[in-house]
């Protein structure tokens, strides 16, 4: 249980199908500012207002050297990594799993929208809160014995049962961003951990149009907090086209994003989700971001891992650091993590 609404009507649920049910909450940072301490006063007033035990299990060590160190590692290399993803695979379906199957649980459950079906992995039936993306990387043995409540629930039904329920978390906000950082601005966090080293921001054609305050804290297609004034009598805003390692420059353009565009993406590490009698050449569906859409794509993947993405239409600014992943149908297959792309 996180301390929010969906993991205490999941709780709920279970409880009505007549499961046994305890409530675990996962401290994962051993730093202040993370809102840990709220949400487990709210895990535990749930807790009680539902008539179960909870109880508060610490992995903070595996979230340091699972997951934290890899978003360190992938900043230092200039690309923006999904840290919620591989602590999925790492924390949550990892060391949870584990200490749960260590106390003789018989299952494990959390709320997640999305769906079980055998060994498949599916959408869940509220399309807009569907998180089979940031699951990507769990693999098939993982999903063994584990529940999704929600997976046939609108979150205005979630919201709805818990304000019949009473909880008092009925109405709290949905948690966004990673959870370490808090309510700390995102550039001072990094700072704290990565030295920042100033640059010039040029555009397209080398002209220097400020200063950019270390690449690590831009991605690709960001248009705000860039500090950028005028247009040089282009129209539209500036937005991040590039970064040049070797010279230390952020790359902005305005107006035109054909730059941005990309038909084909590479990549690797590419987990799938399930017995899958996997075709030389896979028509799919595919997106390279949380709240993107699918895109009609084809997929070619090699027995290492490493896969291509050959999208019908051109795609917006495909990030590498970050995660594609495919789809069959109402299927999530797996994904990887975005290399490289082509134009």
């Amino acid at each position: 249980m996180s301390g929010g609404v969906d993991s205490a009507v999941a709780a709920h649920l279970l409880k009505e199908d007549g499961y046994d049910v305890t409530g675990l909450f996962m401290h994962n940072w051993e730093e202040d500012g993370c809102p840990a301490t709220d949400d487990w006063r709210d895990v535990q007033a749930c807790c009680e207002k539902l008539g179960i035990d909870c109880y508060s299990v610490n992995f903070a060590s595996e979230y340091m050297d699972g997951v934290f160190d890899y978003f360190l590692r992938e900043y230092r290399a200039y690309r923006t990594p999904n840290p919620d993803v591989l602590c999925n695979r790492v924390v949550k379906f990892g060391a949870f799993r584990d200490y749960c199957a260590q106390l003789g649980a018989d299952y494990i459950a959390t709320g997640h929208y999305c769906k079980i079906d055998g060994d498949r992995l599916l959408k869940a039936a509220d399309g807009n809160k569907d998180q089979t993306y940031f699951l990507n990387q769990v693999k098939t043995e993982q999903l063994n014995n584990v529940l999704f409540p929600l997976g046939d629930l609108l979150k205005p039904q979630v919201r709805f049962l818990a304000e019949k329920l009473n909880l008092s978390v009925a109405h709290k906000k949905d948690s966004t961003g990673i959870c370490f950082i808090g309510e700390r601005k995102f550039k001072k966090f990094l700072a704290e951990y990565l030295p920042a080293m100033v640059g010039d921001i040029v555009d397209t054609t080398g002209n220097v149009v400020g200063k950019h305050d270390g690449l690590m804290y831009y991605t690709l297609g960001q248009r705000r907090g860039l500090g950028v004034g005028g247009v040089k009598g282009e129209s539209g805003r500036w937005f991040v086209l590039d970064k040049d390692v070797k010279n230390n420059r952020l790359i902005v353009s305005c107006g035109d994003e054909s730059g941005l565009m990309s038909h084909k993406l590479f990549g690797s590490g590419f987990n799938v989700i399930g017995e899958f009698d996997m075709p030389k050449s896979l028509a799919c569906t595919a997106k390279t971001r949380y709240r993107q859409p699918d895109q009609k794509a084809t997929l070619i993947l090699e027995d290492d891992g490493k896969f291509s993405l050959e999208f019908d239409e051109p795609q917006r600014a495909v990030t590498p650091g970050q995660y594609a992943v495919v789809y069959v149908g109402d299927r999530c297959l797996g994904g990887g993590v975005i290399e490289h792309t082509e134009k």
